[in-house]
């Protein structure tokens, strides 16, 4: 298959040098950021959003800049759940689109931000109009869009929301070949684990670093006396990180809180640290830059 630099002439169109003007574009938004991890899971429902909120919210409290793409086009919640909308009219100058600015200072860049109102869906096509190759070249295209025209600046952070599904990595690995890598999100039950070792499978099979797994939900703590119990049936998660070769960096117990708003509006990380999950939130993190920190050496 030919690419852009195997063409002789694009017959006057400028397409080539369009191509490689947003290419270079994208390089410079990227250059500034140190890291970049996506935060993936093959099913959806597994608390992914609410862990990367939370995550990006132990990183601002250990001092490191942050901010999240929220890459799930189609069912984007990282602005609500960083208090930020399609209300917060994004600014637009000579450097790019500036992020939207979320709670302790996060930037955010998601689809919600773009849409008249927040019950407003994606419409990639008309019905019938396009196949699903031409709608993922679509994403692919809204993606780089997204990444390269939004003014990051200098982050030590950019975590990536991924939409459920293995197959999305395809679009972040072109846009970001140097991505610090993967955090594989599941919940114990037998369902999420399966589709989840899929994930792994694949994300090996292309080269994606895998930082490590993560139960989400692996247990749940009982709001009045912070005794834990089992929430799902399962496979000791443990099992299914040892049978795919990977690390499992952390186990976070369902908390009732994590979902909701706190009173001053913050993420619960930031005012519940000390409980049993916002340790396990911590220590999940600490894994994280642990990681990052053997690879870079």
């Amino acid at each position: 298959m030919k690419t852009y630099e195997d063409l002789a002439g694009d017959g006057g169109s400028n397409i080539i040098s369009q191509v490689v003007s947003q290419r270079e574009k994208l390089r410079s938004r990227l250059d500034k950021i140190k890291n970049k991890v996506a935060l993936m899971s093959g099913k959806g429902g597994v608390g992914k959003s609410s862990i990367t909120a939370n995550f990006a919210a132990c990183l601002v409290d250990q001092g490191y800049t942050v901010g999240i793409l929220d890459a799930d086009l189609n069912g984007p919640s990282i602005g609500h759940l960083l208090g930020v909308g399609n209300d917060q009219k994004l600014q637009i100058d000579e450097d790019g689109i500036q992020p939207g600015q979320g709670t302790l200072g996060i930037k955010i860049m998601s689809m919600d931000m773009l849409v008249s109102n927040p019950d407003t869906p994606v419409m990639w096509t008309e019905e019938g109009g396009a196949t699903a190759v031409w709608v993922s070249t679509m994403e692919s295209t809204a993606l780089r869009e997204l990444l390269a025209d939004t003014n990051w600046g200098e982050l030590d952070f950019l975590l990536i929301d991924m939409p459920p599904g293995s197959d999305r990595m395809d679009n972040i690995r072109d846009l970001i070949p140097e991505l610090a890598g993967a955090v594989e999100i599941t919940i114990p039950s037998p369902l999420s684990q399966h589709i989840v070792a899929k994930s792994i499978t694949k994300n090996n099979t292309m080269g994606v670093p895998i930082i490590g797994l993560i139960e989400n939900m692996a247990t749940y703590v009982c709001p009045h006396c912070d005794q834990e119990g089992k929430l799902f049936e399962g496979q000791d998660v443990s099992e299914l990180a040892d049978r795919k070769g990977v690390p499992l960096i952390g186990k976070i117990p369902f908390d009732t809180r994590v979902s909701r708003k706190t009173d001053s509006g913050n993420l619960f990380y930031t005012e519940n640290k000390d409980s049993i999950t916002g340790k396990a939130i911590a220590e999940a993190v600490e894994n994280i830059l642990n990681f990052i920190e053997k690879k870079s050496k």
